[in-house]
């Protein structure tokens, strides 16, 4: 299948990243490829394919014994690498496992395109089908959750920033 051959190093990458587990992702997207066999839909463009697999990675972090087997599996990692900043606040697998709960599927892929795939408003936009400022929007709403979140922690005692 040369969808396959073509695109899952990437999406495997981009999965990876959200997940912080290499198994899951390959999981994800075999899961992903699976499913457009099933349905005859073998020449699905990146778009397409991108948008499943971020689908995909946040339903994972969403299912309650998933993301206690992730974090407590992927606990030294969770505090991984430097992506994106919001504000002061990387955004790292910690804190967005914590931001999902909080955001519309919508405003969580968004927070996932852009603070984990480094993807501008304008490709976020265009990927979603949705005008600039939408996505405008919702980034402002992770901006909101982001700073709510990490006034709750520092108000319970606990002072040290995501991802340090």
């Amino acid at each position: 299948m040369e969808t396959l051959a073509r695109y899952a190093p990437a999406l495997c990458r981009k999965a990876r990243r959200m997940l912080g587990n290499a198994a899951d992702a390959e999981d994800v997207v075999q899961t992903v490829f699976a499913e457009l066999v099933q349905r005859g839909r073998v020449g699905a463009d990146l778009p397409y394919l991108f948008r499943a697999v971020t689908s995909r990675c946040l339903n994972l972090v969403r299912d309650q014994g998933n993301r206690r087997r992730l974090i407590e599996r992927q606990a030294p990692a969770l505090r991984g690498a430097v992506r994106v900043r919001c504000d002061d606040e990387v955004i790292g697998t910690d804190l967005m496992l914590k931001l999902v709960d909080r955001l519309d599927a919508a405003t969580a892929e968004v927070l996932v395109y852009r603070y984990f795939d480094d993807l501008t408003q304008d490709e976020i936009a265009e990927l979603q089908d949705v005008s600039r400022k939408t996505v405008a929007a919702r980034l402002e709403r992770v901006r909101q959750a982001v700073h709510a979140l990490i006034g709750e922690r520092r108000g319970s005692g606990g002072g040290a920033t995501e991802g340090a």
